[in-house]
C-alpha cells in the first residue's frame, strides 16, 4: 500500500514539512511505503477547470498532473494546520480540483494547532464524506504548546520530543493502513 502525506499548509513559517517527515518516518518504521506531497511544489491553480471534477474532463496540464499524482496512491494522510477553526484554502483547492481520484481511498486526518486542530478536522470530515473517502478511525490531533522549541525562523528544533506523546497514535494509523492492505 502506497501512502501519501499531503502537506496542507503553504505559509512561509509552516511546520508541516518537519511534522510530515516525522510522521513519514514513523509510518515507514511500521512497514508502510510513504511519500510526502508538498502543495507548494504541486503549485495548483485555484479551481481553474471549466468542467466539474466529477466529469473527469480535465483540460489544464496542472489538473492532469495532479490527477496522475493522486491516482498513484492507495491512501492518504492529510496534514493540516488549523486556521481560524478551519483548514487552509490550498488544501481545499487540492481536494476540490479532483473527485474520482479520491473516491474509496482511506484517509487519516492529522491536524495541528494550539488545541490540536479539532475544528479543522471537523471541517475536513465533511469534505471527505462528500468525496466518498474512507476516514480511518485514528486521526491524531497534535497540540502545539507555546513551550515547543523553535529556531529564529519558527521551525521546530526538537520534533522528537514534541511528537513523543503521539507515537502510539501513529502506530495505530499504520496498523489501520496495513489492515486494509491485507
Amino acid at each position: 500500500m502506497k501512502i501519501a502525506i499531503i502537506l496542507g499548509s503553504t505559509r512561509p513559517t509552516r511546520i508541516s514539512p518537519t511534522l510530515g517527515t516525522w510522521i513519514a518516518d514513523a509510518l515507514r518504521g511500521h512497514g508502510l511505503d510513504v511519500e510526502i506531497i508538498d502543495l507548494i511544489q504541486v503549485d495548483l491553480p485555484f479551481l481553474n477547470e471549466p468542467e466539474q471534477p466529477s466529469l473527469h474532463l480535465y483540460r489544464n496540464e496542472s489538473t492532469k498532473r495532479w490527477s496522475e499524482i493522486v491516482s498513484q496512491y492507495d491512501g492518504f494522510i492529510l496534514l493540516s494546520a488549523q486556521y481560524n477553526w478551519g483548514y487552509p484554502g490550498v488544501l481545499k483547492n487540492a481536494l476540490d480540483t479532483l473527485y474520482d481520484e479520491w473516491r474509496g481511498k482511506p484517509v487519516s486526518v492529522v491536524t495541528y494547532g494550539g488545541h490540536g486542530g479539532f475544528q479543522a478536522a471537523l471541517a475536513l470530515g465533511l469534505v471527505l464524506r462528500g468525496l466518498r473517502m474512507r476516514t480511518l478511525a485514528t486521526n491524531p490531533q497534535i497540540t502545539i504548546h507555546d513551550d515547543i522549541d523553535r529556531d529564529a525562523e519558527g521551525k521546530l528544533t526538537d520534533v522528537d520530543r514534541m511528537m513523543k506523546p503521539y507515537e502510539t497514535a501513529f502506530a495505530n494509523v499504520a496498523q489501520e493502513f496495513l489492515t486494509l492492505q491485507s
